[in-house]
């Protein structure tokens, strides 16, 4: 071995010590009787780990699913697909009529740069509001009996032209040259594309149509067909845009044509109201992913090398009796952050069985009780396009407990 490989092989074997002594001392932390935390309302506890043999800090709240007053939402910046914001912001944003926010985390990976800055790399679902496409990542979503879902989806979008012949799509997302994307007005004012044709869609008889769902098969009516792309979409229509004409789109739509299209996802996420993408994901049924280079197409990817570097993490995790919010910080002297390992053993540790990872870097953020609770690593909250939110249902006559969010809880075991 050289000696720059015997540098090399030290310096991983000195940071595997370090991590399996920081993960002993969270063991012996979590150990601790979770229970002895202060609910700062019923059913939802708080606290800061502090694990300094790596360094860790840990913000984690601990939520009763036996709770029937709380509620998951997912947000997005300034209220539309694309965009970007604080999320103290999205918090501020949430309606009275859906509840008192109590805990808000950032959500899921997205585009940073042009005019699609804020699109979510994969699933959201917006009270009941399908505003961003799956692209086969993981999501994480809340079906109609309210009972929490992980899974890797994919998109089965198809559309129906007049003659018979059908063409897959996207939903509010950067349509490319040769694509095809479907815009609603959750997009804002205009479709924002360069080049191609598209056409202005409305309802056509008793058919679904606005929000935009999962899971259903609409008819509609081409109005308008507009040459150039940057349509302007209409607070009561969509605009199908169609960059340059594929094989298998018919080259001459006139107004008055009808077309239909299906919205259908595997696995099916028909009225789900709540859901966000992430990935990947951490723990399924108890059990932790992998993560490794091998196999990868790009190992050397910064997508594939950071998995196995220690950053700032953002992840959602539940079991039978709670729901985990966990964020750790990273990046810091009080903090270096965590590998994707380190999080997964973490969230087995804290007592989840199933879990997703989130954003992280200088996007993680995790908001609790009125304030931002973590030390984002840019020193200040970060524009990201949207959030998971957890919302109370205030009851007439209901009353918080008085104990602040405002714990530490520190390692019994230091190196």
């Amino acid at each position: 071995m050289t000696q720059g490989g015997k540098a090399i092989f030290k310096r991983g074997t000195k940071a595997l010590l370090l991590g399996s002594i920081a993960l002993l001392s969270a063991t012996v932390l979590l150990s601790q009787n979770y229970s002895a935390i202060p609910e700062f309302v019923p059913g939802v506890a708080y606290t800061n780990y502090i694990i300094r043999s790596a360094p860790w800090s840990v913000h984690v709240a601990r939520v009763s699913r036996a709770a029937r007053d709380l509620e998951f939402h997912s947000v997005h910046a300034r209220g539309k697909a694309i965009g970007l914001g604080r999320l103290t912001e999205m918090i501020q944003s949430i309606q009275p009529g859906l509840g008192r926010p109590l805990i808000g985390l950032n959500g899921d990976f997205y585009q940073r740069e042009r005019s699609y800055a804020g699109d979510p790399r994969g699933v959201q679902i917006v009270n009941g509001d399908l505003i961003s496409s799956p692209a086969g990542g993981a999501g994480f979503w809340v079906d109609t009996n309210a009972r929490p879902h992980l899974a890797n989806i994919r998109a089965l979008f198809q559309l129906q032209w007049h003659d018979g012949r059908k063409s897959s799509f996207g939903i509010n997302e950067e349509r490319g040259s040769s694509g095809v994307v479907l815009y609603t007005p959750d997009i804002g004012p205009s479709t924002r594309t360069s080049g191609g044709r598209e056409f202005v869609l409305a309802r056509a008889g008793d058919s679904p149509w606005l929000p935009l769902q999962p899971g259903l098969t609409y008819r509609a009516r081409v109005t308008e067909v507009r040459e150039g792309g940057n349509s302007i979409v209409p607070p009561d229509k969509m605009v199908l845009s169609v960059g340059r004409t594929p094989s298998d789109i018919p080259t001459t739509v006139a107004s008055g044509t009808e077309v239909s299209f299906l919205t259908a996802t595997s696995p099916s996420l028909e009225g789900v109201r709540t859901a966000i993408g992430g990935g990947p994901i951490l723990l399924l049924a108890g059990q932790k992913e992998k993560f490794t280079r091998a196999g990868s197409a790009n190992p050397e990817s910064y997508q594939i090398k950071s998995m196995l570097e220690r950053h700032p993490r953002s992840a959602i995790g539940w079991n039978q009796s709670a729901f985990f919010f966990v964020e750790v910080d990273g990046r810091q002297e009080i903090s270096v952050g965590m590998t994707l390992p380190e999080l997964a053993d973490f969230l087995l540790r804290l007592g989840c069985s199933d879990a997703m990872n989130l954003d992280g870097g200088g996007s993680a953020t995790f908001w609790c009780d009125g304030k931002v609770r973590n030390s984002p690593c840019d020193r200040r909250e970060r524009e990201i396009a949207n959030a998971l939110i957890l919302v109370r249902h205030e009851q007439e006559g209901s009353r918080d407990s008085a104990a602040a969010p405002t714990g530490k809880r520190e390692a019994a075991v230091t190196p």
